[in-house]
């Protein structure tokens, strides 16, 4: 019988002796990939086994790797998935086809790399990689699809040697990390290009563009940007996503250009065989939240009243979001809204609409902005609202409004 409580115990112990950057920020982050390769090293390197496809960015590198997982899926492929952070389950992190890793599977690697992990003290997110590589191999997928925790040059990811690598968005985020300007973000994402495997860009500016092509370029790696190629007129209606919201068509733009990529990779067509088809790769990209089990990207969690889930978390992104909220009729909009410290507050709180109604909250975790501090940064520019203690209690505040409510975010 599964030891439920020993497994609760064991993730905790992780949790607490290793720090993620999810509940705790900056000071979980681990510079360098000494320490990962070591504990590769120790899995005799589990990630060889299987091609993989690795996926950069600021925005989107979630999104897109789901995409990309879900037509592999239609295409009769066995799909190793890796995101990170997870929003309800450690175990969201690792996917087979949509199914997460089992609980027997994460209690045995970590009561089995307990002493080593004590011993060498690797991160967190070095801990968790390395338990997706192995699992993967375990499992016998066909092909992974590897996404970065934080950059892409330093990430514990970037131990593979790709089919194919695939820069979303730039965008300024993490810059305590990762440089505190488009350009130098830029660098450390373009650090995941390898010698001689092709890199797809999905949006550039001028100023990125010449640093993608520059660091190809000394790669001997091809670039493709999806805003330049084959697939820059398409629009979201040309294609039938089950994934909403405005960023998606630059996203799938990217998952195209992607696709064709491989197409042209002998490895991976013989991989995939007869089921590569303009069919399966529609229905991919048709299913992919559902497949995958993907959440958070412009999600509808009820119509009556309309309620809407966005994990947009940093400036980029967020204009995205509120720039599609706009759009949306409703007699009276609630959003429930919370930051983390190390964000932009003042540039983001520049960007909510001042005809909601507020309730500002805070997540469970260390990192968490107290929300008075959040309401007072809203009172100052106008926004009004009111101030609840857990993400819970703002949900309870708002359904308790929801007859006066049509939409809230």
């Amino acid at each position: 019988m599964f030891d439920e409580e020993r497994y609760i115990g064991e993730l905790n112990y992780i949790f607490n002796q290793f720090p993620s950057y999810q509940k705790v920020g900056k000071i979980a982050y681990k510079e360098g990939l000494d320490s990962m390769i070591e504990f590769d090293t120790a899995l005799e390197h589990p990630h060889r086994s299987y091609p993989t496809i690795h996926v950069a960015g600021t925005n989107g590198k979630g999104s897109v790797s789901h995409m990309l997982a879900s037509v592999l899926m239609s295409c009769g492929l066995k799909v190793g998935l890796y995101t990170s952070p997870h929003l309800v389950d450690f175990r969201e992190r690792m996917k087979i086809n949509g199914a997460m890793i089992s609980k027997e599977r994460v209690l045995d690697f970590l009561l089995r790399w307990k002493s080593f992990m004590n011993e060498h003290k690797p991160s967190f997110f070095e801990i968790t990689t390395a338990m997706a590589f192995d699992y993967f191999r375990k499992e016998n997928v066909d092909i992974a699809i590897i996404e970065t925790g934080l950059g892409g040059r330093l990430d514990s990811t970037n131990i593979i040697n790709p089919l194919v690598s695939v820069i979303t968005n730039i965008a300024l985020d993490h810059c305590e990390h990762l440089g505190y300007s488009i350009s130098a973000i830029a660098k450390e994402k373009a650090g995941i290009i390898k010698e001689g495997v092709p890199v797809v860009i999905s949006e550039h500016t001028s100023t990125t563009k010449e640093i993608f092509e520059r660091i190809a370029l000394q790669k001997s790696a091809s670039v493709l940007f999806s805003q330049d190629s084959l697939f820059k007129d398409i629009k979201a209606g040309d294609y039938e996503l089950d994934l909403t919201g405005d960023c998606q068509i630059n996203n799938l733009r990217a998952v195209l250009t992607t696709l064709m990529v491989l197409a042209d990779n002998p490895l991976f067509l013989k991989l995939v065989g007869d089921s590569w088809s303009n069919e399966n790769i529609r229905k991919g990209l048709k299913q992919t939240a559902t497949a995958t089990g993907l959440r958070g990207r412009w999600e509808i969690l009820s119509k009556n009243p309309r309620v809407i889930c966005d994990v947009g978390h940093n400036v980029n992104g967020l204009s995205v979001t509120f720039s599609q909220l706009r759009r949306e009729k409703f007699k009276r909009l609630f959003i429930i809204i919370g930051f983390v410290v190390e964000k932009e507050i003042e540039k983001m709180i520049g960007l909510l609409p001042n005809i909601s109604y507020y309730f500002f909250t805070q997540a469970n975790i260390s990192r968490a902005l107290d929300a008075d501090i959040l309401a007072g940064k809203g009172r100052s520019v106008g926004l009004q609202g009111e101030v609840t203690a857990s993400v819970e209690a703002a949900i309870r505040r708002f359904k308790r409004c929801t007859k006066r409510a049509t939409f809230c975010l």
